[in-house]
C-alpha cells in the first residue's frame, strides 16, 4: 500500500516488531502494517498482529491500556487516574496510612470534598450531629496532613463529590475513577472507567494510586426504533437493567 507524502510512520515496539502506521489515499483513518522477526518459542508474530488489528471496545482499551501487571488466576492491578474521596469513608483510610508510616501516593490525581455530612442549603449552619460534624473535621486534618486538594465548606468547588468530578475537569474520557460511593460508576457517562470502592480499597489506592480488580464482563445491547417523547438515555438504561439485573 502506498502512503501520502509525510504520513507514514514507524516505531519499534519493544517486543521488536516494527509498526509501519499509514494514512491510506483511498481511505480515511490509519492503516496498521507489523512486521516480525521470525517465529520461534517465545515470539508469535501472528498472535501479535492479530492483537493490533482486532478492534477493541471503549471498555477494553480503557482497562488494557491501565492494567500495570496481571497474573493468571488473580485479580489485575490496575492504575488508578482520578481518586475522588469524602468525609464518611476515607476516615479509617487514612487512619491506616498513619498507623503504617505512609503517605498518599499521588495526591496530585486525588480530589476530596464534604458532600454527605453537611447541611445540603446553608453550610454556615452548625453541624448538629456529632459523628457527622468529627468526619467533616476529620477530613480537613487528613487532607492538611497528607496533602490532598480538598474542596471545604464555602469554596466554590464544594459540591456533590460525583458532581464535582465532570465540573472541574478532572473526569475526563478514558481515564479511570475510583470513589468510596456506589454511584461513582456514573463517571462512566463521560467515556471514564468508574468503580465505587470500599474503605479498604480507598486505603489501598490511596497508597499506591492502584486497584486490585477483576476485568468485567462486557456485552453488546441495541435498541431499536425511535423513542418517544420524553424518553431519554436513562429511561433506557433502567429499562435494561429492570429486564437483565444487576447482577
Amino acid at each position: 500500500m502506498q502512503s501520502c507524502a509525510g504520513t507514514c510512520r514507524r516505531g519499534t515496539r519493544t517486543d521488536g516488531c516494527v509498526l509501519n502506521i499509514e494514512r491510506s489515499r483511498t481511505k480515511c483513518g490509519w492503516r496498521v502494517a507489523v512486521t516480525c522477526p521470525p517465529s520461534d518459542a517465545a515470539h508469535e508474530p501472528c498472535d501479535r498482529l492479530q492483537a493490533v488489528t482486532q478492534p477493541r471496545t471503549l471498555f477494553e482499551k480503557v482497562w488494557e491500556s491501565h492494567v500495570v501487571t496481571h497474573d493468571p488466576g488473580a485479580p489485575a492491578v490496575l492504575y488508578i487516574d482520578l481518586h475522588l474521596v469524602h468525609e464518611v469513608t476515607s476516615p479509617q483510610a487514612f487512619q491506616g496510612l498513619r498507623d503504617r508510616g505512609i503517605g498518599v501516593r499521588r495526591p496530585d490525581r486525588t480530589m476530596a470534598t464534604m458532600d454527605h455530612s453537611i447541611p445540603t442549603r446553608n453550610q454556615a449552619l452548625p453541624i448538629v450531629d456529632p459523628i457527622a460534624a468529627k468526619q467533616v473535621q476529620q477530613l480537613r486534618t487528613n487532607c492538611q496532613e497528607f496533602g490532598v486538594p480538598l474542596a471545604d465548606v464555602g469554596d466554590e468547588s464544594l459540591g456533590i463529590v460525583h458532581v464535582i468530578g465532570p465540573e472541574l475537569g478532572l473526569t475526563r474520557p478514558g481515564i479511570t475513577v475510583v470513589c468510596g460511593d456506589s454511584h461513582t460508576s456514573t463517571h462512566g457517562a463521560f467515556g471514564a472507567l468508574a468503580f465505587g470502592i470500599g474503605t479498604t480499597e480507598v486505603e489501598h489506592v490511596l497508597a499506591t494510586q492502584c486497584l486490585l480488580q477483576n476485568r468485567s464482563q462486557t456485552c453488546e445491547v441495541r435498541f431499536e426504533g425511535i423513542p418517544a417523547d420524553g424518553i431519554v438515555a436513562k429511561d433506557l438504561i433502567l429499562a435494561l437493567i429492570a429486564k437483565i439485573g444487576i447482577g
